[in-house]
């Protein structure tokens, strides 16, 4: 969470300014400017890196071991009385936002042992890493997405199943990106970074157009036409309102996202109160989001419960 990379102000204000924000906090750097290097150059001093290395490993640790739980209640829950998930919290919906927030914390712990420990699964299983942790997300938010727009996940049958086929073959796709634009780097131990490339390289680009318009646009274009459409909102339900969670957590990455890369092309100026508080309120807000895995299945149950204890009541 946050950004872990010692800067200088007067690297800050170079041409070939370092990334301040990678995600999950790996050390990121550009090579042109590792002589420059100042942890704590004067007048500026970002406390950043110590803390988030010594709290991010038990913090991700943590976490996975909640959505391990709560992952594992949510699928008993579904085997046991697969006829009391109804719309819009169907069953074929929730086995499948199950999955992908399983996946999603399957990842944790060598991301947690990354940090701790430096990286030692070599360049190609970084890029899977970094693969499957979009392509977890960027399911998640087509799952959440069609099914506040639409009610084909009603039942599973041909249509649902030909619409699963293709929400998570065009997250893998829409993932490729992240793949493409992340690596290992070696200073001074190996690190799994999210941005190995230049911030203006095709497939960094292409991955942040992505992730601002999953983590900010597709949320903002479902909201107004929620609330435009009477039909839509008719079916707001608290089944919709906690798949809906998943955005709530991470549109403050989203923008945190975009005002990094504003940063970067120096359209905002970085100041010395920006270099020291800036990863912090980056590392709140990814750390903010990596709690969906864990929160969602408890926000699924919870609204399951309370549909079926209202169906009780107005039924007696």
């Amino acid at each position: 969470m946050g950004n872990c990379i010692p800067v200088s102000p007067s690297v800050l204000e170079s041409k070939n300014s370092l990334d301040l924000l990678d995600i999950m906090g790996n050390l990121s750097y550009d090579d042109s400017n590792m002589t420059s290097l100042d942890y704590d150059a004067a007048p500026c001093h970002n406390q950043y890196c110590p803390f988030f290395q010594r709290v991010a490993p038990t913090f991700l640790a943590v976490t996975c071991a909640a959505a391990t739980l709560g992952t594992g209640a949510l699928l008993m829950a579904l085997a046991k009385r697969p006829h009391a998930w109804g719309w819009p919290q169907s069953r074929a919906l929730v086995a499948q936002l199950a999955v992908g927030m399983g996946l999603f914390a399957t990842l944790l712990p060598s991301v947690a042992v990354g940090i701790g420990q430096g990286w030692r699964l070599g360049t190609g299983l970084c890029k899977l890493t970094h693969l499957l942790w979009h392509w977890s997300l960027f399911a998640q938010g087509l799952l959440v997405g069609s099914s506040s727009c639409s009610t084909a996940w009603c039942r599973w049958d041909s249509r649902s199943w030909r619409l699963a086929v293709a929400v998570w073959a065009g997250a893998l796709l829409l993932a490729t990106p992240a793949a493409l634009a992340s690596g290992t780097v070696a200073a001074p131990e190996t690190s799994c970074i999210r941005r190995s490339v230049d911030i203006l390289s095709p497939a960094y680009l292409l991955h942040l157009a992505l992730c601002l318009c999953f983590f900010l646009l597709l949320p903002a274009v479902l909201l107004a036409a929620t609330l435009a459409m009477p039909r839509l909102r008719a079916g707001w339900e608290p089944g919709i309102s906690m798949s809906w969670l998943f955005f709530g957590l991470w549109v403050p990455y989203g923008v945190g996202l975009a005002v990094d890369f504003l940063l970067h092309t120096q359209l905002l100026q970085p100041t010395c109160s920006t270099f020291e508080n800036f990863d912090y309120v980056l590392g709140l807000s990814e750390g903010l989001g990596v709690l969906h895995c864990c929160l969602g299945p408890t926000a699924l149950l919870a609204a399951r419960l309370c549909h079926h204890r209202a169906g009780t009541s107005s039924s007696s």
